[in-house]
């Protein structure tokens, strides 16, 4: 990734990346000729949890009382482990071949310089706070707080923020809740100054991120009535911006 005056930015932090979209697109570039390298890197991570876990056997067997009780136990930490392994081993072998293959995929814009919030009254917005929500104890509410969370999670997978640029153009940037890496969150974009890759994958106006169209998909924005356009509602929140599905944000060096 280089600068247009040619001085490189290396990403040196990643925040978000959808592996499994960009294993699709992987996949249809290659057409297929990639799968015995993945297949390659499943045996290795195979081969490595079946060591571990019989070190793990050999370490304890001494003892009198390890029986085949301990040794199952054992081999089930050791499969834990090289499961975990297994993940993360795919995870960044995908996301290698993603940056080192990126200029060969079509389709994927690259946008900064944006500034991420989401609508106060969006399910974004929601979701953001509703892990706080928990702790709290209001008895007369009629919602469950701490099942609210996890109520927005299996709802609805991917969640709009609004991405606005210097010169005032917003874009809607979708994210899937699962492909945050790092602890990162919905919270934290809006506080990094990032990049982001994209696929534009159609229109939707603004007003469409809120709760109530959410809930009703497919009506009409209300007309305006004269107190909105008293109190400055802008009609601007009715028109189609371009909606972009996110593949990778990160933070850029040298830019």
């Amino acid at each position: 990734m280089t600068k247009s005056d040619g001085r490189e930015r290396l990403l040196i932090k990643i925040v978000y990346f959808d592996e499994e979209s960009a294993s699709d697109l992987l996949d249809i570039v290659a057409g297929g000729k990639e799968t015995s390298s993945t297949e390659q890197t499943k045996e290795r991570a195979a081969q490595v949890e079946a060591e571990a876990g019989a070190k793990a056997a050999a370490k304890f067997n001494w003892l009198p009382f390890f029986g085949g009780s301990a040794e199952v136990g054992a081999a089930a930490s050791a499969s834990a482990v090289g499961r975990s392994i297994l993940a993360k081993t795919l995870s960044n072998t995908i996301l290698t071949d993603y940056l080192s293959k990126k200029d060969e995929l079509k389709g994927i814009d690259r946008l900064e310089g944006l500034t991420v919030t989401a609508r106060s009254d969006s399910a974004a917005y929601m979701k953001m706070f509703t892990p706080y929500l928990a702790m709290l104890k209001i008895d007369e509410l009629p919602v469950n707080l701490a099942e609210l969370d996890s109520a927005l999670i299996s709802a609805k997978g991917y969640y709009e923020l609004v991405g606005q640029s210097a010169d005032g153009v917003k874009r809607i940037l979708r994210f899937n809740i699962q492909a945050f890496r790092n602890n990162y969150g919905l919270v934290d974009l809006g506080r990094m100054r990032l990049i982001f890759h994209g696929i534009n994958v159609g229109r939707a106006s603004e007003s469409s991120l809120t709760m109530q169209a959410e809930m009703a998909p497919g009506t009409p924005p209300a007309p305006l009535t004269g107190l909105e356009v008293v109190d400055g509602v802008s009609p601007a929140s009715s028109a189609l911006l371009d909606v972009y599905d996110v593949i990778l944000a990160g933070v850029e060096y040298g830019g």
